[in-house]
């Protein structure tokens, strides 16, 4: 597994399919700052929430100047499903074979009600306009992660 990721670090670029099926490369996002969020499984309930606090903070953040990728390992369709469903206007990536998670430290082992696996750890890095990593929060928590994620860029509340 790769070193979790500090600011300063150059972010590991990467290609994945949106929802639609179109790739989107980091590269797409040069000259902007990007927070890529790695999380589990679309259309889970912590999941949902989390997404559901990026949407509804998407225009704000925006206006802040910053761009947001979901990342999960669930297939395009999935994500489709769960886009549609949900609302969501931002892209969702498919990260099937958990490379791009691996490149940033979000796989790795979890334990969960005793049991230990490999599996997403939800994440978060901020990609600054020149591909640098600004912030990066490892085993955030869906709820509450978006505001958290505001105050530590000094954004004013949404």
């Amino acid at each position: 597994m790769a070193e979790k990721l500090t600011p300063g670090d150059t972010a590991p670029g990467f290609t994945l399919k949106d929802a639609t099926g179109s790739d989107v490369s980091l590269s797409d996002f040069r000259g902007r700052n990007t927070i890529v969020y790695f999380y589990p499984a679309a259309a889970t309930p912590g999941c949902t929430k989390q997404a559901c606090d990026f949407r509804d903070s998407l225009a704000s953040l925006q206006a802040a100047g910053y761009e947001v990728l979901g990342i999960s390992p669930d297939p395009v369709g999935k994500l489709a499903s769960f886009a549609d469903t949900e609302g969501l206007t931002f892209p969702l990536l498919s990260d099937e074979d958990h490379a791009v998670a691996e490149a940033y430290a979000a796989w790795g082992e979890k334990k969960n009600y005793g049991r230990t696996y490999e599996g997403l750890i939800r994440s978060t890095v901020v990609v600054d306009p020149a591909g640098n990593v600004a912030v990066a929060q490892y085993n955030v928590r869906a709820t509450g992660h978006v505001a958290k994620l505001r105050k530590d860029l000094k954004l004013a509340d949404a």
